[in-house]
C-alpha cells in the first residue's frame, strides 16, 4: 500500500516562495498521476496542480497558473510544488493525492499547512 508524506510547509510572507515535496512508499506509484489539493478553513478541499506519470502533461488551477510549477521525480519517487508569490488566500492545508488521473485520488497525504502573511 502506498503511503504519502507531505513537507515543506510553513509561515512566509505575501510575495514569497516555498516548495512543497510529497514523498511516497511503500510500493511504487508506477503509472499514476500525482496532484495537489488544498483546504481553507470552511471551504471545500480544492485542485491546484497535477502531473501526469510521465510528467508530460500538467494542470493547473486559474488562481494558481504562472505563480505555482508541479513537477516529479518519479526515480525518487517524489512530486513537488514550487510556490511562488504567495498570496494570503493560499493559506491552507495542501495535500498531495495519487490517482489515475490529474485532480483524481485513490490515495492522499496527511497534508502540510502553509500560512501566508499579509
Amino acid at each position: 500500500q502506498v503511503q504519502l508524506v507531505e513537507s515543506g510547509g510553513g509561515l512566509v510572507q505575501a510575495g514569497g516562495s516555498l516548495r512543497l515535496s510529497c514523498a511516497a512508499s511503500g510500493r511504487t506509484f508506477g503509472g499514476q498521476a500525482m496532484s495537489w489539493f488544498r483546504q481553507a478553513p470552511g471551504k471545500e478541499r480544492e485542485f491546484v496542480a497535477g502531473i501526469s506519470w510521465s510528467g508530460g502533461v500538467t494542470s493547473y488551477a486559474d488562481s494558481v497558473k504562472g505563480r505555482f510549477t508541479i513537477s516529479r521525480e518519479n526515480a525518487q519517487n517524489t512530486v513537488y510544488l514550487q510556490m511562488n508569490s504567495l498570496k494570503p488566500e493560499d493559506t491552507a492545508v495542501y495535500y498531495c493525492s495519487l490517482g489515475p488521473r490529474i485532480a483524481t485520488a485513490n490515495r492522499w497525504g496527511q497534508g502540510t499547512q502553509v500560512t501566508v502573511s499579509s
